[in-house]
């Protein structure tokens, strides 16, 4: 190689793709940072991801080139950051581009000040455009120093308001209000070709599981079809891996039809756990098919030998984006032989494709009319397309996504009583708790090449014990609810705002960075504020911790008009005020068959319960109850249990009258 800089030693797939580039890349670390006090230097961080295709190119178009490199090397201290592993300092540096040009993205390129202090970012530049900004920022630089300091003074200042909220006194949540939510997002909703109006199409599984809640409450068919109308939409479109399973990030177009063809564990595990309930409701066995074959693709590519879970598949193979994925018609034409007619009637394809002369795989039909026909065309592509180089592996270990992965998992055991998913969940939870888990209490939020790193950010926590918690109700082995209880102790001491009844994103030990931010808004993934207060609601209600319980409603009531109004970025939150409003019951089930009886009402989908089993010390629902061989089930409600009813049928009959 004829350039090496420091990244070079770094673990993240995305620092070392970037480690034989001309320019003198470091990692973000104390020494880096005392470096440009010391060169009085202004600095470049440059943030992306793996799977991030414009990061790619402006990789190629810049950071590869040596008249950039030349400028970078000579005038700044260049910083690349992988945002997977610091979502803190992603975080600060997207406020900043927000701040200053009301958009945002990645890559993410920032201009700061040798003390961290940004006075400018944006986005993915052309190679042209790149030289210009540093250009200007050097002669700044020099003529104007008290300017860019005023700058970097407004700038920080702006991103520490943007978290300045005020306790609010709300009064409590009403019936109406769940209705006005759902109507905030359906609103929004294109009800002819599933997902918000317009493109890009980005999958919100967080929306749809909200507005599955509220069905299973308002029984109202209409909005229980618009979930399904996106659901059916992305399983046929180009989003979904027609030959391998799994969804891409997002889609380009509005028909669903031609993706980014990344493909991340965050987006897998939420839509596995999103078609598991709709199939619970529906039982479209369409959804089913999904989650199997959804999960038969982490299993295949995104599985480490610890029963960890990797990151990301990158969009590109031999520097062409799709490539891996998508079909020339010749090509398909060998393949499938005398099938090939049927084949591209199934799958929209056409000489002249849909994707740079290629195919890209669409159904045309949603139902399976011939599974065992189907399933020998997939078996001969994915033999085909094994032979393809493959997209890069992002191969690094985020705790927070690998719990919404074990809770995917246990989702799609209870609908399928599939004992090898219970037993990746089980894994992948011990994964966590020996591995993740240190000795003094934190989680670390990184694990690669056997190595744990990285103190863990609140959304480490509240998703590990929310993956917890359900380990607790699917299998009732009180070990699970004792970890979720000790993280969560450990983040009220680490991370709680009790003048403002939040929790703040970074841990007070861990390194002070410009801003301390607070994360509210659900996006994708949800907020790990709004999970944060959905356990605690939880925990609270199984263990009858009223702190636990009071915590979670101020927490929700701070941003009331939020989950109203605009429930689309509210969704998680707007879960929990329906559990504020209609108390759900804690079904506590006692007897040899226990675990058994679970299963049984996995089945159903019932948002409106938790669940206790066993003998847990822990949980007063249980602790008074006659422990017999011989099955009763408990439907417990404000601190009251009716009388036990002996089959899951019964039960059922209880929780619904």
């Amino acid at each position: 190689m004829k350039y090496t800089n420091d990244l070079i030693h770094e673990s993240s797939p995305y620092l070392l793709q970037h480690a034989h580039n001309p320019v003198n890349w470091c990692a973000w670390n104390k020494n880096t940072w005392q470096k440009a006090i010391e060169e009085d230097k202004l600095v470049i961080v440059s943030i992306g991801y793996s799977a991030c295709h414009w990061c790619h190119v402006m990789e190629h178009e810049s950071f590869e080139d040596e008249e950039v490199a030349a400028i970078m090397n000579t005038y700044f201290v260049s910083i690349k950051v992988d945002r997977e592993e610091r979502p803190d300092v992603d975080q600060i540096y997207m406020d900043c581009a927000q701040l200053i040009s009301g958009r945002g993205g990645w890559p993410l390129n920032a201009i700061c000040l040798p003390d961290g202090r940004p006075v400018y970012a944006g986005t993915y530049f052309p190679k042209e455009n790149w030289i210009q900004i540093l250009q200007y920022f050097v002669t700044e630089n020099k003529r104007n120093k008290h300017k860019m300091l005023e700058q970097a003074e407004n700038v920080t200042h702006g991103i520490s308001m943007m978290d300045n909220f005020e306790v609010k006194n709300e009064t409590d949540f009403t019936q109406q209000d769940n209705t006005t939510a759902a109507r905030s997002i359906l609103q929004n909703q294109d009800l002819k070709l599933g997902g918000s109006y317009g493109s890009p199409k980005f999958p919100m599984p967080n929306n749809y599981q909200f507005l599955l809640q509220y069905f299973f409450y308002s029984k109202n068919e209409s909005v229980l079809n618009a979930v399904r109308t996106t659901l059916d939409k992305m399983m046929m479109g180009g989003i979904y891996d027609q030959v391998g399973g799994g969804f891409a990030r997002y889609s380009v177009d509005e028909y669903w039809a031609i993706p980014h063809f990344e493909k991340m564990l965050y987006d897998n595990s939420q839509l596995v756990s999103l078609y598991a309930q709709a199939f619970q409701i529906t039982k479209d066995e369409n959804y089913k098919r999904i989650v199997e074959e959804t999960l038969a693709f982490v299993a295949r590519e995104l599985t480490g030998n610890y029963g960890n879970f990797y990151t990301a598949l990158d969009a590109d193979s031999d520097g062409e984006e799709g490539k891996f994925y998508v079909w020339e018609y010749d090509e398909l034409k060998e393949i499938l032989g005398d099938e090939f007619e049927n084949f591209c009637k199934v799958y929209s394809v056409t000489e002249n494709g849909n994707f740079e002369g290629a195919n890209n795989l669409i159904r045309k039909e949603k139902d399976v009319t011939n599974a065992t026909k189907e399933h020998t065309w997939k078996q001969k592509l994915l033999s085909e397309r094994s032979k393809r180089n493959r997209p890069l592996l992002d191969d690094k270990t985020i705790t927070a996504w690998n719990a919404l992965m074990l809770k995917a998992y246990l989702e799609a055991y209870l609908i399928l009583g599939e004992k090898s998913y219970l037993e990746a969940a089980l894994k992948s939870a011990d994964f966590i708790k020996v591995n993740q888990l240190s000795p003094e209490g934190f989680l670390y939020r990184n694990f690669k090449n056997g190595k744990s790193t990285i103190h863990g950010f609140l959304d480490d926590y509240a998703f590990t014990i929310e993956a917890f918690v359900m380990l607790y109700e699917v299998t009732f082995k009180e070990e699970w609810l004792k970890l979720a209880l000790q993280l969560s102790n450990y983040c009220f001491e680490h991370f709680f705002n009790e003048e403002k009844q939040i929790f703040y994103y970074t841990n007070k030990v861990g390194e002070k960075l410009i801003a301390r931010k607070i994360e509210t808004s659900d996006n994708v993934i949800p907020a790990s504020n709004s999970a944060m207060a959905k356990n605690l609601f939880k925990l609270g209600l199984l263990t009858e911790n009223e702190k636990f319980i009071s915590t979670a409603k101020a927490m929700a009531l701070n941003f009331k008009p939020q989950i109203i109004e605009r429930t689309s970025f509210y969704s998680n939150w707007a879960m929990l005020m329906r559990w504020l409003t209609d108390e759900p019951f804690i079904l506590a089930i006692t007897g040899n068959n226990a675990t058994e009886t679970r299963l049984a009402l996995g089945r159903n989908y019932l948002p409106n319960c938790f669940f206790a089993g066993g003998n847990s010390s822990l949980i007063p629902s249980l602790s008074d109850k006659q422990q017999s061989i011989n099955t009763a089930i408990y439907a417990c409600k404000n601190k009251t249990c009716g009388l036990p009813a002996q089959n899951v049928e019964e039960a059922l009959l209880q929780i619904q009258s």
